[in-house]
């Protein structure tokens, strides 16, 4: 697909999810805010099937308020057998976060971090776990315009301001710790923010940080990254979360990816660094990756832990778990 084509799909998919929020502060911070970056630029430019749209923010402010607005969304409209879950945004000290903050306040990472917290669970849900997978085929570039229609809900003779909206389109329908997914595939991810180079920070392969900003509709394509899209070559540029990364390379390499020893050797060097025994630095590690698939797994090993009552647990119980469940 052609810069142009992708920066119109990205536009108009931005502008069609902003006129659904009803609160007018909220719908501009997500007009002047919002960062799009990862996977969904990278299969338009294969010419494949946008699974998702992964939407960052540029400041905490803007990620506190439209977070918040979707927790509350989901609080309001859950279904009644998500009634008993306890659900609200918090910092990291699983305190519930407050959008203003005072300036020492500011200097504590714990403190200015955002995620959902979801008792009982870990996750909520609308109703069955979204499957999400990277690359599927769509139509090739010939099609684009029919493609970018079709995504859009525009019907034939219509123009942008007449975009079809079906009933309840963008609400809330899966809460984790580090994103809120929308239906109509809009993903939030509130556990980072800021510039998009300040964000490609906790990135782990660079054929994803290629991305779009709002505020001024720009589409930067980054040359390292589409020489990795044209090589089909996973570049590893190092991540905090080189567990999920070792991971995730699962699904690149069935699609026809490659990846050398080198780059398996740097997340490695990174791995060997973390203590996996700690279980909040295995479970940071292992959000993010197969979300829901994973979380089952995390609320398996933590209460087999609370059944240890201190005792060293067999690793060999949580590799038995992950054969089992992934």
């Amino acid at each position: 697909m052609k810069a142009k084509t992708i920066k119109s799909v990205l536009r108009r998919k931005i502008r069609s999810w902003a006129e659904t929020i009803e609160d007018p502060s909220v719908r501009d911070v997500v007009l002047q805010s919002a960062i799009v970056t990862g996977g969904s630029i990278a299969s338009m430019l294969l010419g494949e099937k946008v699974n998702d749209y992964d939407v960052y923010f540029k400041d905490r402010d803007s990620a506190f308020a439209v977070a918040d607005y979707y927790v509350k969304q989901y609080l309001a409209n859950r279904p009644s057998s998500q009634e008993g879950i306890e659900c609200y945004l918090a910092d990291d000290y699983g305190q519930p976060a407050r959008r203003t903050l005072l300036p020492t306040e500011l200097t504590d990472p714990r403190v200015t971090r955002l995620k959902v917290v979801v008792r009982s669970s870990g996750i909520a849900t609308e109703n069955e776990t979204p499957d999400y997978e990277y690359f599927e085929t769509v139509p090739d570039d010939e099609a684009a315009e029919e493609y970018l229609d079709a995504a859009m809900g525009m019907v034939d003779g219509a123009s942008e301001d007449q975009i079809k909206e079906p009933k309840r389109t963008y609400r809330p329908i899966w809460l984790s710790s580090n994103a809120i997914t929308l239906s109509d595939d809009i993903q939030m991810v509130i556990r980072f923010w800021g510039e998009p180079d300040q964000i490609h920070e906790n990135y782990d392969f660079a054929h994803c940080t290629n991305y779009w900003t709002s505020w001024n509709g720009e589409l930067v394509l980054k040359p390292a990254a589409l020489e990795c899209l044209l090589s089909r070559e996973l570049i590893y540029q190092g991540s905090k979360y080189p567990v999920c990364s070792l991971i995730r390379t699962r699904k690149f390499i069935q699609r026809g990816w490659r990846i050398t020893a080198a780059q398996y050797l740097k997340m490695c060097f990174q791995v060997s660094d973390l203590d996996l025994t700690d279980f909040n630095v295995l479970e940071d590690q292992m959000t993010g990756v197969d979300a829901a698939h994973f979380q089952e797994v995390l609320n398996l090993y933590r209460a087999e832990i609370e059944n240890a009552e201190g005792k060293p647990l067999d690793r060999a119980y949580l590799l038995q778990l992950l054969e089992r469940i992934i």
